[in-house]
């Protein structure tokens, strides 16, 4: 049998039954007395699965956690160490990383970006004029 997962409501009906015999003994009306009482339930319901949802996932993280210290502790210390290149190696990659950073070299713009092409009507704006800035900036 699978594990129960609608505590939540049982005890969303238990409040709810509280609040009725409460609402009924302080001589409310029906109306007032079922209104209160879904009032209650949803609120108690709602209440209950979100700390119900805490603490289930606290305990799978904490399984997680235990289950990923014992198998790193299996692992010797010398592969969890990042490799680290040193000398020329090095230098290449930052080159290679900063030129594929920037696609656009020098005063020309990146790809994607050349409006030179369009006519300034298409655009929206008079001829010669800089493009205009969205947002807080113009």
């Amino acid at each position: 049998m699978g594990r129960f997962r609608g505590l939540h409501v049982v005890a969303g009906i238990a409040a709810m039954l509280v609040a009725a015999f409460l609402g009924s003994a302080m001589k409310l009306n029906n109306t007032a007395v079922v209104m209160s009482s879904c009032v209650v339930f949803v609120a108690v319901a709602m209440w209950a699965d979100s700390a119900l949802t805490r603490r289930r996932r606290a305990s799978v993280t904490l399984q997680q956690a235990a289950s990923l210290e014992q198998a790193t502790s299996l692992e010797p210390a010398a592969t969890l160490e990042p490799r680290r290149e040193t000398g020329p190696a090095l230098h290449q990659g930052i080159a290679q990383q900063s030129s594929l950073d920037r696609p656009g070299q020098g005063n020309q713009p990146a790809v994607g970006n050349d409006t030179s092409g369009l006519d300034s009507s298409v655009l929206g704006r008079p001829p010669g004029e800089p493009p205009k800035r969205e947002g807080n900036a113009a």
